[in-house]
């Protein structure tokens, strides 16, 4: 910068826009901006996103005024969330937060985004004079949003107060509150506008404070619209930066420079950035990472490398700036005397014109390389530079915007390879938010979060006797394809809802027995459900702990698929957010326990795991925390989808499961017309009082009594698997859920059932009368019933001779 020319004088002069105040001046410049509702920009020294600053610079500022912040709140006062802006105040957002907190990171972070993510609920916002005006706000955990404690809105200037109010009316709706603040680096609001904040946040029954570190106002000629077009369409053309670009070509003289990747030691499962919220145990992970990843970044950088600019990408700029910091002090203690600075790319058009005067000296343009919710365009990154004017540049982006338009020719890195002999990229690989309803399954928001990929637009149904084919000859394994979903007959409707009426009670004494188990040995648990059988029992134990105990207790959906074990993705990312000795595994009932082995194994690699498993019903004698080991008739078995929340069985395919996936499922909101997952819920937790005598009166008997697991269940599978020839356990499905499951989804063969068993197998045989299959009774059976499928299975067979159903 010329310390004596001011970099807004040339807007001031051709547009008349005139800014007062001497700490906005000291702070901000000028330029003019491609946008019909708004001619100027201000153009901030300290925010890292225009202009390339020292990145101690940058987080410094932001840390200050989260200082301030502080201060104006009080030591005392907990903090909900603090919510940064897209895309220019998403770091910011994180230094103001660090800066609250004291350097312990002891506040959370959350930020808009423009990015959507399918089955992740959204909260929307308009920024009204932004050249992309849409914000979406996506939490991994809702909750975020209705702590309590003061709500802290971050963004780089506040002009008119307009966007902060368009957000606080969306957000005080989900969860009203009475303390707000607004923290900016610039403050240019007049008095109107300040009155107008007041106003507002009386009508909300609130206060809305104001922290900044620079205050100003400006002021705008009546035609500064029309005037900034002109001067936009004389010095820039019609099109200006939306004009096709020349290909990417170095300097006459010179050759392109290199591209070439460093590799990031990113810690498993730590989210990139707040899009889904960042809370402090992220902050001190990530703090510990980092003089890690900075030696990463160093030995990627060429012998005697001084000047180097890190770029961050759009909204992703806390993690780049951090790491810009941390490869500062790496060089400094290499002793290069290294000039290491920060800026970032970005989506708003801006005039360059290289004039000390001017803000915006140069300008690149690139077409988008991520798959923002508003769809694709041009950007930019800005005051880069000429040839010559950086040692190297690194480029830290996350996967998402890790797509071929960023490696093309014209994209991003090889318009940088034009300037810049070597260039560096680095990518973080962006953590998959928990799904929820209603985006994703018909639960409520806070009852579940799913731990999988939404496979929603994948066809993946198959007819069951392929599938079958395809399972029991090898040619597939049954998580790779979804059966049909069932669609049941009146009269089978009519069985759940008899069933239901039947067993609600007796469901909800075992939920409350199981709970009180679970509650035994953790105080505080986080529920983790195999989905998706296990996810309605979930939700139940989380609604008994709060009815008996003002508990909220997390709880999570999580796939585990027989042979193939649980997803270790999903467990990397419970770790990283809980206590693993906190989190409890949770299915609605066992067979012959092949689910438990198979936990117990997948689960030998992660230590700080308790691999016991909590059930509904035991009837198989595989775990040692149950609600009951009867073998009675949970309605949910009787159902798919329509009493799962709507959600597939769970899918493990390579081509459509990456290794940093969570596993797949589908969400089937096409049946919501058919769907009984509210009523089971419901029809369970209304006996909710009427058991709690029997509960408390159950429980102690039960925690004084030896629960250790007899495996009888795994036995009488075995017997029966030699009685009938059949040689393979697998094959054979003991109890009332898994002999429903054969009914549904397999091939059956036979469905034995212990004699004098009455109404709770009645669908059990309305089913197999449906399927033509043969139905005995036994006298030697201690399951209620055993679903054998078909062992020697050929294309089309389902009854006891191998033929196609009647």
């Amino acid at each position: 910068m010329n310390d004596t020319v001011w970099n807004g004088d040339w807007v001031t002069r051709r547009l008349g826009v005139t800014l007062r105040g001497d700490t906005a001046r000291e702070h901000l410049g000028l330029a003019v901006r491609r946008n019909p509702k708004r001619a100027h920009l201000l153009v901030s020294r300290i925010l890292g996103k225009h202009v390339p600053q020292r990145p101690g610079v940058v987080y410094g500022a932001g840390y200050e005024l989260g200082r301030r912040v502080r201060q104006v709140l009080g030591a005392g006062e907990p903090v909900a969330v603090v919510l940064g802006y897209a895309e220019t105040a998403t770091g910011l957002g994180h230094c103001v937060a660090d800066g609250i907190g004291g350097g312990a990171g002891g506040v959370t972070c959350l930020h808009s985004t423009r990015r959507a993510v399918p089955g992740v609920a959204e909260v929307a916002f308009e920024e009204e004079h932004s050249h992309h005006t849409g914000h979406l706000v996506l939490p991994a955990d809702p909750a975020l949003l209705s702590a309590d404690g003061a709500l802290v809105l971050v963004d780089d200037e506040l002009s008119t107060g307009r966007t902060v109010r368009n957000t606080l009316t969306a957000l005080h709706r989900l969860h009203p509150r009475t303390r707000y603040v607004v923290a900016a680096l610039a403050d240019l609001r007049t008095e109107e506008d300040r009155a107008a904040l007041e106003k507002f946040a009386a009508s909300l029954g609130a206060t809305v404070e104001v922290v900044s570190l620079a205050a100003g106002e400006v002021v705008l000629p009546a035609d500064v619209l029309e005037r900034g077009r002109a001067l936009v369409a004389a010095l820039d053309g019609p099109d200006g930066p939306d004009a096709p670009q020349p290909d990417a070509a170095a300097a006459p003289g010179t050759a392109p420079g290199t591209v070439h990747r460093a590799p990031l030691d990113w810690p498993a499962a730590l989210p990139e950035g707040g899009r889904h919220g960042f809370t402090p145990a992220h902050r001190a992970r990530l703090d510990t990472a980092l003089p890690g990843l900075a030696r990463q970044l160093a030995a990627a950088l060429p012998p005697g490398a001084r000047r180097v600019l890190v770029l961050g990408t759009e909204e992703f700029l806390y993690v780049p700036l951090r790491l810009a910091a941390a490869l500062e002090t790496e060089m400094s203690a290499a002793g290069d005397g290294p000039e290491v600075r920060f800026s970032s790319t970005t989506r708003s058009p801006v005039l360059p014109v290289d004039d000390p005067g001017y803000a915006i000296r140069s300008r690149l343009v690139f077409p988008a390389h991520d798959d923002p919710a508003d769809g694709p365009g041009p950007r930019y990154a800005y005051n880069i530079g000429g040839p010559g004017a950086w040692d190297a540049v690194v480029v830290i982006t996350d996967t998402p915007a890790d797509r071929p338009a960023l490696h093309a020719p014209g994209g991003l890195l090889a318009r940088l390879a034009a300037r810049t002999p070597h260039v560096v990229l680095a990518t973080v690989p962006a953590a998959a938010p928990p799904l929820r309803g209603p985006a994703f399954s018909s639960y409520a928001p806070d009852e579940v979060a799913w731990l999988l990929k939404d496979l929603t637009d994948v066809p993946l149904e198959a007819p069951t006797e392929e599938r079958e084919e395809a399972i029991q000859s090898g040619g597939a394994h049954y998580a790779e394809s979804l059966p049909v979903e069932y669609q049941p007959s009146d009269a089978y409707q009519r069985l759940f809802h008899t069933a239901l009426d039947a067993s609600a009670r007796r469901i909800a004494a075992a939920v409350g027995t199981v709970t009180e188990l679970v509650l035994a040995g953790r105080p505080r648990p986080v529920l983790a459900s195999l989905a998706r059988a296990g996810t309605p029992v979930g939700i139940l134990i989380r609604r008994w702990a709060q009815h008996a105990h003002g508990l909220r207790l997390p709880h999570y959906a999580v796939s585990i698929v027989r042979g193939r074990g649980i997803d270790t993705t999903a467990l990397r990312w419970l770790a990283a957010h809980h206590d693993p000795a906190d989190v409890v595994f949770v299915d609605a009932w066992t067979g012959k326990g092949a689910i438990t082995r198979e936990l117990e194994a997948a689960l030998a690699p992660f230590p700080g795991f308790d691999p016991s498993l909590a059930v509904l019903a035991d009837p198989g004698g595989c775990v040692s925390v149950y609600g009951t080991r009867e073998d009675f008739l949970i309605p949910s078995a009787c159902l798919n989808s329509t009493v799962s929340g709507l959600i597939s069985r769970t899918v493990l395919r390579a081509d459509l499961i990456g290794p940093h996936d969570f596993h797949g499922a589908k969400h089937y909101a096409e049946l919501a017309h058919a769907d009984q997952s509210a009523r089971f819920l419901d029809a369970v937790t209304a006996h909710f009082p009427a058991v709690g005598d029997e509960v408390a009166a159950a429980v102690p008997a039960l925690l004084a009594a030896d629960r250790t697991p007899t495996w009888e269940g795994r036995r009488a599978v075995e017997r029966l698997s030699d009685a009938y020839g059949i040689g393979d356990v697998n094959l054979v499905k003991p109890g009332v859920g898994e002999t429903t499951r054969v009914l549904l989804r397999r091939v059956p063969w036979r469905v034995l059932t212990r004699r004098g068993v009455g109404a709770d197998l009645d669908h059990i045989r309305l089913l197999a009368e449906q399927r033509g299959v043969p139905v005995e009774e036994r006298d030697d059976l201690p399951y209620s019933c055993v679903g054998l499928i078909h062992p020697r299975y050929t294309k089309g067979a389902t009854g006891a001779d191998g033929r196609a159903a009647r």
